[in-house]
């Protein structure tokens, strides 16, 4: 049998938005995308139906939270993936220090080429799982999107943080009642102002739930 090319798959035209948010680094942003289109399905990090809906769906939902994220912060990704969100956030905040915490090789690869390619030297990429952070609490912020649930997350994120440090999750509908099901885990681990904020209603076309917590001293 012949070999069969392998089709470009086609990717969702930039939104309007996508260059407020941006702003002068819309070009790198449009670069991560176009690459993260044209070969995460090949290389397993995202499935064949994201690239249509690419830029609202993943890049868009990411940027909206980047304003969270105070300057001069260092702050994790955990279980960074494609670089969703950290990548994205990096391009949108190179005030920022940012984390990437990885354990697939494949993934780490991917994050270290886009990290090159793109220039950010506001980006370390580290492979280890959450747990197998060796810094200790020393992180400003932990962020994570589609990792797992709250009560999953807590132990492999809150332990990087220092005292006073925050949680910043990406979250989807069902943010709400993950804290309900993490009253246990959110004692243990001694968060503080546990609450969801709905960011990007009126600017994006899917808002971006985010689920924020304080460590507390």
């Amino acid at each position: 049998m012949d070999d069969v090319s392998r089709e470009t798959p086609v990717i969702e035209d930039e939104p309007a938005v996508a260059v407020s948010l941006f702003g002068g680094r819309i070009d790198l942003a449009r670069r991560f995308t176009a690459a993260l289109g044209a070969y995460g399905e090949e290389r397993g990090l995202i499935g064949p139906l994201e690239p249509p809906r690419l830029w609202n769906r993943h890049i868009l939902n990411s940027a909206i939270a980047a304003p969270l994220f105070t300057a001069g912060a260092r702050v994790g990704d955990v279980g960074s993936g494609a670089g969703l969100p950290g990548l994205v956030l990096a391009i949108a905040r190179p005030d920022v220090e940012w984390v990437l915490i990885e354990p697939m090789e494949r993934r780490v690869a991917w994050l270290q080429e886009q990290k090159d390619e793109l220039g950010l030297d506001n980006v370390a990429v580290v492979r280890a799982r959450g747990e197998e952070w060796k810094e200790g609490a020393v992180l400003d912020a932990v962020t994570a999107r589609a990792v797992s649930a709250l009560r999953t997350l807590i132990p492999l994120t809150v332990p990087l943080l220092r005292a006073g440090g925050e949680l910043i999750l990406l979250k989807g509908v069902n943010a709400e009642n993950e804290i309900a099901a993490a009253e246990k885990a959110i004692r243990k681990y001694k968060l503080s102002d546990v609450r969801v904020e709905v960011v990007g209603e009126g600017i994006i076309s899917e808002p971006t739930r985010v689920l924020r917590a304080t460590r507390s001293a």
